[in-house]
């Protein structure tokens, strides 16, 4: 096997592995009944109100944001993007899995609430660094961001700021609407989306090496990309 060839295996089998710790993250913060995650509060409503898993609204939904990417960038929509279907589809398939796995945990106390959400937000942040080692594929809430920006010029940090309010914005909606009451938006929401992002810089920072050590170049230097991601 050549050495590029190694290096996107070894990129590769870095974004599952980051798939499946996002994905962990995800249900650590949903099971702390603090609201979820921005990106995931909207399939999480439609979970509770038809009755279908978390993780199939949310191979469903990222769906619609890869149409809504192809409608934004028309012919600037790269084929190469399409990857981002089966990538959700095995995240997907990782909420579901993840939710499964802790089916022990239900904090009862607002303060083992809170140390829940906590350790969700810093797993999944340590997911979204994983992410930016392998740097092969964006996921769709953050690569619908960049559609954004492309067709706009907007700034990407602001653009995703706005982003994740209106799908929380949404969820909050179709919480009334379907099913007559506020859920899955809470406090933690607004926590998750405030520092998963910081989270994930700061071990960038602190495992810089990490990358230059598992995905080396020709130069012996790393190629890590810093996107201004928050996740999911």
């Amino acid at each position: 096997m050549t050495i590029k060839k190694q290096e996107t295996v070894r990129r590769y089998v870095f974004l599952f592995i980051g798939l499946f710790i996002n994905a962990l993250g995800v249900s650590l913060i949903t099971k702390a009944n603090l609201g979820t995650s921005p990106i995931t509060s909207i399939p999480y409503v439609l979970s509770e109100a038809f009755g279908l898993s978390i993780g199939m609204f949310t191979f469903f939904f990222n769906i619609l944001l890869v149409i809504l990417q192809i409608i934004l960038l028309r012919r600037k929509f790269k084929l190469s993007s399409l990857l981002q279907l089966p990538v959700i589809f095995v995240f997907s398939v990782f909420i579901d899995m993840t939710m499964a796995m802790l089916y022990f945990v239900n904090p009862q106390s607002y303060i083992f609430q809170l140390i829940s959400l906590l350790i969700g937000c810093i797993v999944l942040g340590f997911g979204v660094f994983t992410e930016m080692v392998a740097n092969v594929v964006m996921l769709p809430g953050e690569a619908t961001v960049r559609a954004i920006c492309t067709v706009t010029n907007f700034d990407f940090g602001k653009t995703k700021v706005v982003f994740d309010t209106t799908m929380t914005v949404t969820a909050v909606i179709l919480s009334f609407a379907l099913l007559g009451f506020l859920f899955g938006v809470r406090e933690g929401t607004i926590i998750a989306a405030l520092v998963v992002g910081i989270i994930a810089k700061n071990f960038k920072r602190i495992f810089y090496a990490l990358e230059t050590i598992l995905i080396p170049t020709k130069t012996g230097k790393g190629r890590l990309i810093v996107n201004e991601k928050s996740k999911r």
